[in-house]
């Protein structure tokens, strides 16, 4: 419902834009009143407490803020507040205003409640992730430093057949190796005896 003193305001400035006189100037704004009071249907003056946190072009941001402080609550707030914290404080309202629509019981309280348990759970994912991951890392160690000590023992005894293939048998275990078999028949050289009898 518009009031007939808007409606006359607003033929007047549409007059003025029509005359001669006006086309060589600009033509004046026509400011739409804000969001809140267009909801609220009342003039909205040129100091509005609300109009520069609720625009015409968002009216939902003030319904919903209405519906759960209403709008008496709204201008006291704001009222109180230094010009330097409103807009803050408008965009705390109205989160908390669709928190409350969403989860009348809980509000706000709910949705940090649901956040605090997702961080602890993701936390203690994390520290289980965590501990996985150091404990392969332990394994991977382990199995590295046994593949080096397997690598190194394999190494030394290629060295070590290498060194006996290279060096010829020593004249002391040519001495002391045990005579063979064919030279010593029950204590005596059968080998060397004569053949005559």
């Amino acid at each position: 419902m518009v009031s007939t003193t808007d409606t006359a305001a607003t033929s007047t400035t549409m007059i003025s834009a029509s005359s001669p006189q006006s086309q060589s100037s600009p033509p004046p704004l026509v400011i739409s009143p804000c969001a809140a009071c267009k909801i609220l249907r009342r003039r909205c003056v040129e100091k509005c407490v609300l109009a520069p946190y609720f625009p015409p072009t968002e009216p939902l941001k003030f319904t919903t803020a209405h519906r759960v402080f209403g709008a008496s609550n709204i201008i006291k707030f704001l009222q109180e507040l230094p010009e330097t914290q409103r807009a803050d404080a408008v965009s705390s309202m109205v989160y908390e205003a669709n928190a409350r629509i969403r989860d009348p019981v809980y509000g706000c309280a709910g949705a940090i409640c649901q956040l605090q348990t997702q961080v602890s759970d993701l936390q203690a994912q994390l520290a289980k992730a965590q501990a996985e991951l150091v404990n392969m890392q332990c394994q991977q160690a382990n199995l590295l430093a046994f593949i080096y000590m397997e690598m190194s023992e394999s190494e030394q005894q290629q060295q070590q057949e290498q060194q006996q293939t290279l060096q010829p048998p020593s004249l002391e275990s040519f001495i002391t190796s045990p005579p063979h078999s064919s030279y010593q028949i029950n204590g005596s050289f059968s080998d060397w005896e004569p053949y005559w009898t």
